[in-house]
């Protein structure tokens, strides 16, 4: 298993539960409640305290940064059964709802997600919509599909403005895998 290229900075976080038990098959995107840089990001995940953190993070400038490897469970979704099974990403994003990202966080979410789908061998990203229907669904092996933190706690997360983008989200990186990733 290995780690996004698109990572160009790093601050592990001592808030994870260690290597995987399940293989990754979801992606969970967040909003991170504030147009954060990823260093800030990356200090609001160090205190062991606050028993928070992700995989990836996307600062308000694009910039992409690892806050857990891959191959270990980040404390992300509020669900350790999601959580085991997907790739964590906080995004920048307004402060207030709809907790809108800027074209740029969105974009590089759609690169990020990309780049997860390819290095875990995944042809199709998927988006249910519906709760229920998602976490009974079983991924064929090519697939992954997403996740919303809201579906776990009572949460906004990942807000209004990305949760309505989702299918948008899963549309774009399908078509691009299934392109060879040309944009």
């Amino acid at each position: 298993m290995s780690n996004s290229p698109l990572v160009v900075y790093t601050k592990l976080s001592p808030n994870h539960s260690g290597k995987r038990t399940m293989a990754i098959d979801r992606i969970s995107p967040h909003c991170v409640v504030g147009q954060l840089s990823v260093e800030s990001l990356g200090e609001i995940f160090v205190p062991v305290e606050r028993e928070a953190s992700s995989n990836y993070g996307i600062g308000a400038d694009g910039r992409v940064a690892m806050y857990v490897e891959e191959c270990n469970r980040s404390w992300c979704t509020s669900s350790n059964a999601n959580d085991q099974r997907a790739v964590t990403i906080e995004c920048a994003s307004d402060s207030a709802e709809p907790y809108a990202f800027t074209d740029v966080v969105y974009n590089r979410l759609i690169d990020l997600c990309e780049d997860i789908c390819r290095r875990n061998g995944k042809t199709r990203l998927l988006w249910l919509e519906d709760k229920d229907r998602t976490l009974a669904y079983e991924p064929a092996a090519d697939e992954m599909i997403l996740t919303v933190h809201r579906w776990f706690w009572n949460k906004s997360c990942p807000g209004d403005w990305m949760y309505a983008r989702m299918g948008d989200l899963a549309q774009k990186v399908t078509a691009r895998l299934a392109d060879g990733g040309q944009k």
